[in-house]
């Protein structure tokens, strides 16, 4: 049933917001292109980390022990990133409404250094887990950050490119990882080499980042309100004043929805509204359960594992093999970031999720008639000799599921931030977000081998397909689409009920609408 309400709200903002929308929809000014390129070198750090780990884990050989890695060891380096990342986005997102955005990315950077000078001088398996553990920490702050960031400084018609181009940013990391370990394969202790270049992105960015603002929303909550307006004036195209201000008053009135005489107060007092609120409480439903999606579907396993799985299946140099799945990530990525904002986030997922279902099955039999058994330790018995024509569908079908992972999920997760209208609740709602992520990246990276071992290939992704049809029924049934639709506009939509219809109606109207606009002020 439709709500009269939500209708004839949505259609007076329709009506009489026309100036807004035609300089909100102009394309982005110069400082947030710089703003957001500089924001996504934190998407690189984030990316590079899990693209190195996964070819390290087969080249540290007896480095870190006498003996080679087992699987538990393996699981225990890769999951210590996760649970820095779970404890650094929860910290990060009570710190960035105290200290702000820019403060708390400048601290991920000193932490991102520490984290690597841990891991180049590690001699023991445990050291290495410490430093993988302090690397998360910065790996959680600017998993939050970077799309915080983002969605609060970009036109609304290009928030979703220019948040997928942090994710851009995260698979061009991954990437770049496999071919430099591609290119260590044959160098001694070669993956210190690529843990110590690790170093280079925080360096970049801090430097980068010491000159440039923080967004006008942080500015609004520190009660600067011309720093705000300036920063405003500075993102957008020549805008108006009257839209300047007509912006900072509605990011003032959502700054006080939120009580308290201290930010410290406010910022408890946003926890308890998120979950006291139906509209907060249903945006932390969705930002979460897009999450959750994008981890509990099996994909970071392939991010950590590729080269680990692709050697036990025959191929030579696994390392290599990897780099396609790397390069199928970044490719696909890159389309979505052309079309997310056009076709809309809701419809992209319902057809790439069954997508990623079916290859996880052709993943499934393939490993049924290959005959890999994985046994504990760090051996694995594989009943054909080299590489099969099973090998090689395995690769098809893990090619197929990162292309479809990519488009859709891969982006669409982190652009969850977006249902979050108020000021102060958003940043808090990002830390739930972006805490699930890494709290489900913990759960696949400690226990993905041990699956393989003990309900076999076979088994294991049957079981990520079956989430994904689970994870179908989640958005078809909750998630509305606001492409195209202001931050502060989502409330609306999800204050008493998820809206699915009404929300994908107006995303419709104000993208025709903004399109009037454009052409008509060319």
């Amino acid at each position: 049933m439709s709500n009269p309400k939500l209708k004839n709200n949505s259609s007076s903002q329709l009506l009489n917001s026309e100036v807004n929308l035609s300089t909100s929809s102009s394309r982005p000014s110069r400082l947030v292109i710089i703003l957001t390129l500089a924001s996504s070198i934190s998407g690189f750090m984030f990316g590079y980390d899990t693209g190195y780990i996964s070819s390290a884990l087969v080249q540290i050989g007896t480095d870190l022990s006498d003996k080679i890695l087992t699987n538990g060891e393996k699981e225990f380096i890769t999951s210590a990133t996760s649970l820095g990342a779970l404890i650094g986005a929860v910290i990060s997102g009570i710190l960035v409404n105290l200290i702000g955005r820019k403060t708390v990315l400048l601290g991920s950077n000193v932490v991102f250094v520490i984290g690597t000078i841990i891991q180049l001088a590690s001699k023991t398996v445990w050291t290495m887990i410490a430093g993988r553990f302090v690397l998360g920490l910065g790996v959680g702050i600017a998993s939050l950050i970077a799309p915080l960031m983002l969605s609060e400084l970009a036109p609304a018609k290009y928030r979703g490119r220019l948040i997928v181009t942090n994710v851009m940013f995260i698979t061009g990391g991954q990437l770049v990882a496999y071919f430099i370990n591609w290119g260590l394969t044959r160098v001694s202790h070669g993956w210190r080499i690529s843990v110590g270049l690790c170093m280079v992105p925080p360096v970049v960015q801090f430097v980068l980042f010491w000159f440039l603002p923080d967004t006008p929303r942080y500015y609004v909550i520190k009660g600067d309100i011309e720093t705000a307006k300036e920063v405003v004036r500075r993102t957008h195209n020549h805008p108006s004043e009257e839209f300047v201000n007509a912006t900072i008053e509605e990011m003032i009135a959502s700054n006080s929805t939120v009580s308290g005489s201290s930010q410290l107060r406010r910022v408890w007092n946003s926890i308890k509204l998120i979950h006291t609120n139906p509209a907060n409480f249903r945006a932390l439903i969705l930002a979460t359960g897009l999450q959750g999606i994008q981890q509990f579907t099996g994909f970071n396993s392939l991010m950590y594992f590729s080269a680990t799985i692709f050697e036990t299946i025959g191929f030579k140099n696994a390392t290599a093999v990897s780099i396609i799945v790397a390069a199928t990530n970044f490719v696909f990525t890159a389309i979505a970031l052309c079309i997310v904002d056009k076709v809309g986030r809701r419809r992209i997922l319902l057809w790439a999720i069954p997508c990623m279902a079916g290859s996880l099955v052709i993943c499934a039999i393939a490993f049924h008639f290959l005959g890999v058994v994985f046994t504990s330790g760090s051996n694995v018995e594989v009943r054909s000799s080299g590489i099969s024509g099973w090998g090689i569908v395995v690769i098809i079908g893990m090619v197929l599921y990162v292309a479809s992972y990519a488009i859709g999920i891969g982006n669409s997760a982190w652009i969850g931030v977006e249902l979050f209208s108020d000021v102060n609740v958003r940043s808090v709602g990002a830390m739930y977000a972006a805490a699930t992520n890494w709290a489900g990246s913990l759960v696949i990276a400690s226990t993905f081998l041990t699956m393989l071992e003990n309900i076999t290939p076979t088994g294991t992704f049957s079981f990520f397909a079956g989430l994904c049809a689970v994870s179908f029924l989640f958005v078809y049934l909750l998630l509305p689409e606001v492409a195209g639709l202001e931050l502060e506009e989502t409330t609306a939509f999800l204050a008493d009920g998820f809206n699915v219809k009404q929300a994908s109606k107006l995303s419709k109207e104000r993208k025709k609408h903004s399109k009037f606009i454009n052409q008509h002020s060319a």
